[in-house]
């Protein structure tokens, strides 16, 4: 039998693809999963058990849309049940209620699961993928979910006489009165240098890379506050220390270890450090092991992910798509496909894709006329509850095709793919379209959202909303393949874009300008 779909890891982007498969019905599908049970990366990782993924139930709100921006762990379902923040009231949850609602969910949606099938091998034969996994599966189309299964080393001679994220000790009582060096300035390091601060005798966290905060960036891969009280034992001189540059060297012997670092911000330039242990925090990658010659996907950005179209198809395979953490690479560390509150919108988007592409089924949309008031209230009641535009800020928007008197109204459509793709819609051959999204400011990243003395647009003014820095819609009108017009909704602190003579008057009115120009 050769299946429609199969689908590489019962992860959360896995059991999301599964899930709207299920739901479909139409197509004939599969997953296979390594291990006995589903979300088994959660049974290991993170090592110290914390989540760093927000999960509050607590919201003011029984809107459930409006509710999954502060929810950033449950998959998409329409099954109340299957909502995260009722597992827990956890701010920051324990990662084996993540293990228990995975598991929950694929039980609950039904979802087809082969488990203990670890792939060992991928090859294409006359157009058709065979997979190997104890047996051969055969399948039209291949979706990878299995993350970043890797640990990603970069190349320090002697990095292999470190210990390892994956494998080392998480109990603090083993680093008794030890000098400790751990190489990376990630989440991962510093979760494990705050674990570590009670019983060594000193911790240094190394990288070439400056430390970027993530409420000052808005990526949240960037260093977390939940993990940076590190940070203050080296701010306030409490022994411990950030160090910036390169190890050049690791070396051992029956002392210790000798690790010469190359400081890039220091007088000394080069010098060797004596430490008792060092470990190795430095993230992970996509492993393509498992791919021969005949569907070997490219990798992108130090070969960490494989490289991808759009629609997260694979650059130089036809027919491999990808799902998940993995689809970081389209927009790295710029928004949050690297993250379940992200990627879930993206799996959902995918699914979309491959129907339009291999069941010719048009994108969802919901007609509406043509005239500036009611697109301009349809983009007001969207941006005022939208869950996928708020977490993939400039990555989906909503797209609204106009075709004379007619217009379709498309969600969650990935900003890139309609720009290079287009949409097919039913019986709708559109001239020009608007696009909505939610994004953050010019320079953003740049702003100290603490520091007083920098003077910000205030919310609510309308001819300086492209100035604003903090999330805010954004609607562009595209035509003939060229954005030829861009109106910004002024920021407002309650995120409610709805107030007639600031958001919807002045939306209406672009609206009125773009569409009369069409017309002429």
């Amino acid at each position: 039998m050769t299946l429609d779909y199969l689908i590489i890891g019962a992860g959360p982007a896995g059991l999301q693809l599964a899930a709207l498969l299920e739901a479909d019905g139409r197509r004939d599908y599969l997953v296979l999963e390594g291990a006995d049970i589903p979300g088994a990366f959660f049974a290991s990782y993170p090592r110290h058990r914390q989540l760093i993924s927000i999960n509050k139930p607590h919201t003011g709100s029984d809107d459930p849309e409006l509710n999954l921006r502060l929810d950033w762990n449950s998959l998409l379902s329409d099954d109340p049940a299957l909502r995260f923040t009722t597992y827990t009231e956890r701010y920051f949850p324990d990662a084996e209620v993540m293990v228990r609602y995975l598991a929950d969910f694929a039980t609950r949606t039904g979802v087809k699961v082969r488990y203990d099938a670890r792939v060992t091998s991928v090859s294409k034969v006359d157009g058709v993928f065979e997979v190997r996994a104890g047996e051969t599966f055969r399948a039209r189309r291949l979706i990878v979910a299995t993350g970043v299964s890797r640990p990603y080393l970069p190349e320090i001679p002697g990095l292999e006489l470190a210990e390892q994220y994956a494998d080392m000790s998480v109990d603090p009582r083993d680093y008794l009165d030890q000098r400790v060096l751990i190489i990376g300035k990630g989440n991962s390091a510093f979760e494990t240098a705050d674990n570590l601060m009670e019983t060594t005798t000193l911790i240094h966290l190394a990288g070439p890379s400056s430390i970027r905060m993530a409420w000052r960036t808005h990526y949240v891969g960037h260093l977390r506050a939940v993990n940076n009280n590190f940070l203050d034992t080296y701010q306030l001189k409490s022994a411990n220390a950030i160090l910036d540059g390169t190890v050049r060297r690791i070396t051992r012997d029956a002392d210790g270890y000798t690790v010469t670092f190359a400081f890039s911000r220091a007088d000394e330039v080069t010098k060797e450090l004596r430490y008792d242990r060092v470990l190795a925090c430095t993230g992970f990658a996509f492993d393509s092991s498992i791919f021969d010659d005949s569907c070997r996907p490219a990798l992108a950005i130090r070969d960490r992910f494989p490289a991808q179209t759009p629609g997260w198809e694979s650059v130089n395979v036809p027919d491999l798509f990808f799902a998940g953490t993995i689809t970081q690479e389209r927009d790295f560390k710029r928004s949050t496909s690297g993250f379940i509150h992200g990627f879930r919108y993206g799996v959902r988007a995918l699914h979309r894709i491959l129907e339009c592409r291999y069941g010719e089924t048009p994108w969802p949309a919901e007609k509406l006329d043509a005239n500036p008031a009611a697109i301009a209230d349809a983009i007001v009641a969207r941006v005022n509850r939208t869950s996928a535009l708020w977490q993939q800020f400039g990555v989906l928007g909503d797209v609204i095709t106009v075709d004379g008197p007619d217009a379709r109204y498309h969600d969650e459509v990935p900003v890139e793919y309609f720009t290079q793709t287009g949409l097919r819609t039913a019986d709708h051959d559109y001239g020009h379209a608007f696009v909505v999204t939610l994004e953050y400011g010019p320079e953003h990243d740049q702003v100290d959202p603490f520091d007083i003395t920098v003077s910000r647009v205030a919310q609510d003014v309308v001819g300086q909303a492209h100035d604003a820095a903090y999330l805010h819609p954004v609607v562009r009108h595209h035509r003939a393949g060229q954005v030829v017009a861009t109106h910004h909704l002024a920021e407002n602190l309650e995120n409610r874009w709805d107030r007639t003579e600031v958001h919807v008057a002045p939306l209406a009115a672009f609206l009125d300008r773009c569409l009369r120009r069409v017309e002429d």
